[in-house]
């Protein structure tokens, strides 16, 4: 079995030293990497970015609220059979007609190793990461309709991400190997930016980061902003061509910074701001 390069970051994806190794880890050991962080810290990027980083194919599985396991294995498609069989049609003798192969079917058989990303797994019912445990573990599963047992040619590499929504079974859990991508602190945070901006100018960079950064530390917000907010919010920015000096407006009446909607998603935390700032300007 080919072993896959070491993952050392790539230009377009800013990967901190402990993610670097959470994702070597997971190559050398064979188990899936499982990534927990808040929402917009790139931990579905980060697959791709491994995939294109180690040439590597990138299949990938966004898990809905309604996704089974066997659904990622494979399905079979007996209303259409029994429609076939109904107007005689000859693909009716063959059954593999009527089955229909999953991503991780896809996976098992891809004639080299992939990168496989099961996206959001805690959105699936709790069951969903057990069905999982036999196929993730010994890489094969059984077809019962054709009597075959589909074998992997190679082991992918497993990226699994979670938003935290609900608690994973330990039983899972011990098969994976573990990361949370902490929130970037802001000379990380600054090298992202630089990476989706490089001809910002500085003086808007830091105004930005420091308003963006006081808005996260607001207490009781239902929704902190995120990374991919922020560089949304730096678009608009730059699109409009608004000037550093409009973040930090001594103006009494700018309560929140301009084209705060890529940041604030909700009018509850747009007044939670708006009476931290006049609260604060009350105590001057």
């Amino acid at each position: 079995m080919r072993q896959p390069k070491r993952f050392e970051g790539s230009p377009s994806y800013v990967a901190t030293d402990d993610l670097k190794l959470a994702v070597n880890a997971a190559l050398t050991l064979q188990r899936p990497l499982l990534i927990k962080g808040e929402p917009g810290t790139g931990k579905t990027m980060l697959a791709e970015e491994v995939a294109t980083a180690l040439d590597m194919p990138l299949l990938q599985w966004h898990v809905k609220s309604t996704t089974k396991a066997q659904q990622g294995l494979y399905e079979y498609d007996a209303v259409s059979r029994l429609r076939d069989s109904q107007l005689g049609e000859e693909r009716v003798k063959d059954i593999h007609n009527y089955i229909v192969k999953g991503i991780l079917w896809q996976a098992f058989t891809a004639p080299e190793p992939v990168v496989l990303l099961i996206d959001e797994i805690d959105k699936a019912d709790i069951e969903f990461p057990n069905d999982l445990l036999r196929e993730l573990d010994r890489m094969e599963f059984h077809v019962y309709e054709t009597r075959e047992t589909i074998v992997a040619r190679h082991r992918p590499l497993v990226v699994i991400t979670s938003n935290n929504e609900k608690e994973l079974p330990d039983a899972f859990l011990r098969r994976c190997f573990f990361h949370y991508i902490r929130f970037p602190d802001k000379d990380t945070m600054q090298a992202i930016v630089d990476v989706h901006f490089p001809q910002l100018k500085k003086d808007l960079l830091a105004e930005a980061l420091q308003t963006f950064y006081e808005l996260r530390d607001v207490p009781g917000l239902k929704k902190k902003p995120s990374t991919s907010e922020l560089l949304d919010w730096l678009k608009l920015l730059l699109a409009e061509d608004i000037p550093a000096e409009a973040l930090r407006n001594p103006d009494e009446k700018a309560a929140i910074p301009p084209l705060h909607g890529a940041l604030l998603k909700n009018e509850q935390d747009v007044h939670l701001f708006e009476r931290m700032v006049f609260m604060a300007r009350a105590n001057r």
